[in-house]
């Protein structure tokens, strides 16, 4: 189904008061601080200029507030979409240079088309493909490639490699060429950062600030540790020393920009695009439905694919690259009070101020610094709890996690996506190729029927109760097949059987010529064959075939009732057990 584009800011704008506004300024005055930095380095880890990052951080803010279904979500450069966008286009262009600049640009349109075009069709459920243990598992992994990517720039050397394990051999043989100074420096950056993350608002509580004041001066760590380490190579002039720096940064609004009309590059980006689309809107997303339940709110996924593609392409026409809402942002959005999309508005003229007045202040920024900012925010989303918990769990959800880890940290996170991916599909389809479909028999007293296997129930020789926990399609078509045959094998004195559908939300075309295959079996066996409790949807489908025209038996509206008149002496009589029959449990 198609849909047009609507406008949520006509929802909260009509409610706008001075209260609103003054929470929103609060939360946007905190958001810049911690976006500044976190922009800058986002830009160098996808291999861009610093200034790209306060580019991606205005637009995209201001059309999000537009279109956003979302109260708090935060829109820019986040650290897992700023290393796709950099193993996308290391490829095609040398990093850094004005032609990477352009395809990360058209990187960004693509996406942004994409995620557009989905919105309008309304394909938010695609994102369900991608299930919560392969996020889990291709974020972690990702963090931890991002992490030892910026080890290099720690030890003030060169090292490359496109998976953590070359990156990890390129940064074994620089060892002996670490620049001592650059190590220090981010070693200590990197340390503060951590401690700042923890320990900074219980001290200054400790010291009588308020929470909120105290929250706000942890959130701006990375900022004094700009400040610091900034003034410090300006006054001991440690760039003579070696250390490197940020150096000019352009001031000046976003420019006007255009991607690159060029058919060959974009069937070579149309997959990393797709992908980045997909991961940026899934993340995104999860961070907005999370948000809004806390406020009990809500978000509209197909309106947020929308607002989305509209903020990459605004990226891709103001020199930015591909963007997404950000967990750590908008979680501080939310902590510091942010009522509507507003408050990315006033972010977005924070963000324009700062690239119009403060970028000659951070010449002498060490990139040291800017690697320990990411590392740290990174090292945040590694979660390698997850192993623990889906081995307790559910080992296929287990094997999905090792998949898209292993993948991912040795092939790269293009590879490892389509993997976790891949994997996931493969286990539910060899999940559900073989059902649950378990014998039932009437509870003693009751009008319910449970597993013959698990409880103390009443059964007779002439009915088979099979009750099918799952819908019915192609891949486990046969096994049904199988399991009425061996039913019918196992009880000479048979005469009904009847497939209890209550957990069957489908049938497809295979299911139904196995339906009518059992029903033509068992009608030459002298067999009849019942069905009950079919949901309305599935009767509807199958009032439009030949099956239930064809059909010898009954379709009850309650199991009980099926039984109740196929074999009503079941009733009255004691429980009895058929251990022969088999079940699958």
């Amino acid at each position: 189904m198609i849909s047009l584009p609507r406008l949520p800011l006509l929802d909260w704008g009509r409610q706008y008061d001075r209260d609103t506004l003054v929470s929103d300024l609060v939360a946007a005055l905190i958001v810049t601080v911690m976006l500044i930095p976190q922009s800058l380095a986002y830009a160098l880890l996808a291999g861009l200029p610093a200034e790209v990052g306060l580019y991606a951080s205005v637009a995209p803010l201001l059309l999000y507030a537009v279109f956003g279904s979302s109260r708090v979500l935060a829109v820019g450069p986040v650290a897992v979409v700023s290393l796709m966008t950099a193993a996308a286009i290391g490829e095609h262009a040398t990093a850094g240079s004005a032609a990477y600049w352009a395809q990360a640009i058209t990187l960004a349109f693509l996406s942004g088309g994409m995620l557009l075009l989905m919105g309008v069709l309304r394909l938010g459920f695609l994102a369900n493909f991608l299930s919560h243990p392969v996020i889990s598992g291709f974020i972690s992994a990702s963090g931890l490639i991002i992490a030892a990517s910026q080890l290099k720039t720690l030890m003030g050397v060169k090292a490359e490699g496109h998976n953590l394990v070359e990156l990890l051999l390129a940064l074994a043989r620089q060892i002996p060429h670490t620049h001592a100074l650059t190590l220090t420096m981010g070693v200590a950056t990197a340390a503060f950062l951590f401690w700042v993350r923890k320990g900074l608002k219980p001290l200054l509580t400790r010291w009588g600030l308020s929470p909120k004041l105290a929250d706000l001066c942890a959130k701006a760590g990375p900022v004094a540790a700009i400040a610091v380490t900034t003034g410090l190579t300006w006054a001991l002039g440690w760039q003579a020393q070696g250390v490197k720096i940020v150096g000019h940064i352009p001031q000046g609004l976003p420019p006007l920009t255009m991607p690159v009309w060029d058919v060959a590059l974009w069937q070579s980006l149309f997959m990393p695009a797709l992908l980045i689309s997909v991961v940026g809107f899934v993340e995104s997303v999860s961070v907005g439905q999370t948000l809004a339940a806390k406020r009990r709110q809500r978000i509209d996924p197909d309106q947020e694919l929308v607002a989305l593609g509209a903020s990459n392409l605004s990226a891709a026409f103001s020199g930015g690259f591909p963007v997404t809402g950000g967990f750590s942002r908008s979680v501080v959005n939310f902590d510091a009070g942010a009522q509507t999309p507003a408050a990315g508005v006033f972010t977005a003229v924070g963000i324009t101020l700062a690239s119009l007045l403060l970028t000659p202040a951070l010449y002498f920024l060490p990139l040291a610094t800017l690697a320990a900012t990411i590392i740290v925010a990174v090292l945040s989303l590694v979660d390698f709890g997850i192993l623990r918990r889906t081995w307790a769990y559910s080992k296929p959800d287990f094997a999905a996690v090792a998949a898209t880890l292993l993948a991912t940290l040795v092939e790269g996170v293009e590879t490892g996506l389509i993997v976790g991916v891949g994997v996931s599909l493969v286990l539910y389809l060899f999940r559900t190729s073989r059902p649950h479909i378990a014998t039932v028999g009437l509870v003693p007293g009751t009008e319910h029927f449970r597993n013959v296997q698990r409880h103390d129930v009443r059964v007779s020789p002439r009915l088979v109760s099979l009750r099918v926990d799952e819908s019915l399609y192609f891949a486990n078509a046969r096994s049904l097949e199988d399991r009425v045959n061996d039913a019918v094998a196992l009880q000479p004195a048979l005469a009904h059987v009847v497939l209890q559908c209550s957990a069957i939300n489908s049938i497809d075309a295979s299911a139904l010529e196995s339906l009518e295959a059992i029903e033509q079996r068992l009608r030459d066996a002298g067999i009849v064959l019942h069905l009950s409790e079919v949901k309305g949807p599935v009767m509807d489908r199958l009032q439009a075939t030949d099956f239930l025209r064809h059909l010898r038996g009954q379709v009850f509206l309650t199991h009980y009732q099926a039984v109740a008149q196929l074999t009503p002496e079941l009733l009255a009589t004691p429980a009895a057990h058929p251990a022969a029959l088999p079940t699958t449990g």
